[in-house]
């Protein structure tokens, strides 16, 4: 057992070789149908209008109690009201109609983006690349950060790049993480177009067939397509991890694309050179580098699009600890962008635009939210004190119509495929959401220490200690249950606050059982690479007689 510190502005969620992502296949109707949006405004009007109405009752139709409890509710309300109306505006229509030209021949600088993978995940990604069919002219380069992360193994990446033919970047001077491995590419490159992919993301032989042609627009800054994690059977995290994505890569990201505000999600995507130029390149002073270099290429005038097309399969998170640090520079990142770059405030925005980077960020303050929600209950339980004053029926007749068209709004735009487990992601990571907003107000470098194990491949070592705060809650939950039952007995009220704090343990219920240790299944052979060889060796000479 040995003790390490890890930096969260590093990319450290490293795929294991086993299961690893081969060529994309065709996928089945059913795992794409997060794509196929249709929305229903009179569902989306409904949902709107029935907000509005719960806010209204809430604010102004009942007594007031405590007035720090009301205002707490008040203003939990107003934020649950605003996250209500921005995802309206955001699904309210799929995207228009973009030009695109099927021949579109720009040359291309393929990046694939690597720190400390392993060789055979890498070499999969390298060999998809080379066999993708482009016009142009397409060079693909390994951008290696081993060195300068210290990775044993970052000599195999060198040798890996000779052996298939290919151009290595390895940096010597660390700086900036990912966007500084970029930017360390950008300038030995110059192809007027750029396509990213993490080491672990395996693109279609037709990803630039379907992409390039976007850049007729000569406004067109950048293409964004989805990331499928083609790992998402695997074990609790990574199907939830899966479903998370399914919400935003499906609705969200058509509909920002609808108002140009489709941004960056650091793999999948191409970009045009001089419109990274003009936004000083990928943006190094943030750990969502993606997300801000998308605001300022946006604000600089450019256009984005995102194809709603699976044109990539890489790998989720395969366990708790790095789901955890996904999400925590995720909402690190979105943080910074509202208290440092606030997009209010970008000239160079539209509204809409405005609109959707101020909601996509904002989404990170939940925790604070969420914690208030969850206190309430406990806070009656204790004291008896209630931020209004009603009977539990017409409480009951105002909320439940209210957060049942919630959830099926949530269940029409996704397809069905957000889960409970995954909304019980969402509320259960209030903790995580929390300290990122310390680390950001305090501008506080954040590591911690992890005990590592070896638990083999598909194994997890113990990370309850990250849940203890949800574990905690269940705690001070069951001790204010019994202070209210000595107090009044079963009240209706008691029975009422006591089904909301029942409630808020069982949404973290699935949260936490992701923390659990769990043995390594049997492990399996890891698919080999010869399709790959085979379709890069029938796609040369092709490619080569075309140019």
């Amino acid at each position: 057992m040995t003790d390490s510190t890890l930096d969260l502005r590093e990319p450290h969620e490293r795929p294991r070789a086993h299961g690893a992502a081969v060529a994309p296949d065709a996928l089945a109707p059913e795992e794409t149908a997060f794509l196929q949006h249709v929305p229903s405004r009179v569902v989306l009007t409904l949902n709107l209008v029935l907000a509005v109405a719960y806010f209204v009752m809430i604010c102004f139709a009942f007594q007031h109690g405590n007035a720090l409890l009301f205002w707490t509710l008040a203003l939990t309300e107003v934020f649950h009201l605003f996250q209500i109306a921005s995802y309206v505006h955001t699904v309210w229509a799929t995207d228009r109609d973009r030009a695109f030209d099927p021949d579109f021949d720009g040359d291309v600088d393929v990046f694939i983006t690597v720190c400390g993978e392993p060789v055979d995940v890498v070499r999969r990604t390298a060999l998809a690349a080379l066999a993708m069919e482009h016009r142009g002219a397409v060079r693909v380069h390994l951008l290696n950060d081993g060195l300068v992360a210290r990775k044993e193994d970052w000599r195999d990446i060198e040798v890996l790049a000779e052996e298939l033919g290919v151009e290595c970047f390895t940096r010597t001077t660390p700086g900036g993480a990912k966007a500084g491995n970029i930017n360390h590419a950008l300038a030995r490159t110059d192809s007027p177009f750029v396509v990213v992919f993490d080491a672990d993301h395996v693109p279609a032989p037709t990803f630039l067939a379907e992409v390039m042609g976007y850049f007729t627009d000569e406004r067109m800054g950048f293409v964004q397509t989805p990331q499928y994690y083609a790992n998402h059977r695997d074990n609790r995290v990574t199907r939830t991890a899966w479903q998370q994505q399914t919400l935003f890569f499906g609705p969200i990201m058509t509909g920002k694309s609808r108002v140009d505000s489709a941004f960056m999600c650091g793999t999948n995507m191409a970009i045009r050179r001089t419109a990274l130029a003009e936004a000083g390149g990928m943006c190094e002073t943030s750990i969502a580098e993606d997300f801000l270099t998308s605001l300022l290429v946006h604000d600089a005038g450019w256009r984005s699009v995102y194809v709603p097309k699976v044109l990539a399969q890489g790998l989720a998170p395969d366990d708790f600890l790095n789901y955890y640090k996904q999400q925590f520079r995720w909402t690190r990142g979105s943080l910074e962008v509202v208290f440092s770059y606030n997009p209010l405030l970008r000239r160079g925005l539209s509204w809409g635009q405005r609109l959707q980077y101020l909601s996509s960020a904002a989404y990170y303050l939940s925790g604070v939210v969420v914690l208030a929600s969850t206190l309430l209950p406990v806070i009656y339980l204790f004291t008896g004190q209630t931020p209004i004053v009603t009977s539990t029926m017409t409480l009951a007749l105002v909320f439940l119509p209210y957060i049942w068209l919630n959830l099926y709004v949530l269940q029409r735009t996704s397809a069905a495929s957000y889960s409970f487990q995954a909304i019980s992601f969402s509320l259960s990571s209030w903790w995580l959401q929390l300290t990122a907003l310390v680390a950001v107000l305090t501008k506080r470098r954040t590591t911690f220490a992890v005990t590592s194990k070896d638990v083999g491949d598909g194994g997890q070592a113990n990370f309850l200690r990250l849940v203890l705060p949800n574990v905690a809650y269940a705690g001070i939950g069951a001790a204010a249950l019994a202070v209210g039952l000595a107090r009044e007995g079963l009240s209706p009220s008691l029975i009422a606050n006591a089904a909301w704090l029942c409630v808020h343990i069982a949404v973290s219920v699935p949260f936490v059982l992701a923390a659990a240790p769990r043995r390594a299944p049997r492990p399996q052979g890891a698919p080999d690479v010869v399709d790959l060889r085979e379709r890069v060796q029938t796609a040369r000479p092709v490619l080569e007689e075309a140019r």
